[in-house]
């Protein structure tokens, strides 16, 4: 019984990850916070796939790039005192 009570919520964390990856796919062209839905569907699956995992890990890496480029731009911008 803990078995199959295991196997179920496998399933269903599964099925909405990729339903959530699927449905961050669409709003990226849908007015809509994809890329959040994107993070939220590849966290779920993340736990139960190696794939997703390194795609998480490679999409942080490159939102944390994005970062301090806007951080770099934001600060030559700011006129200086």
């Amino acid at each position: 019984m803990v078995e199959t009570l295991r196997q179920a919520k496998r399933i269903v964390k599964i099925v909405v990850g990729f339903t959530l990856l699927i449905l961050g796919i669409l709003l990226l062209v849908l007015p809509g916070p994809g890329w959040v839905i994107i993070f939220f569907g590849l966290a779920l699956l993340a736990a139960e796939f190696a794939w997703a995992r390194r795609l998480l890990d490679h999409l942080k890496a490159a939102a944390g790039q994005v970062k301090k480029t806007a951080q770099a731009v934001v600060q030559r911008r700011t006129p200086q005192q």
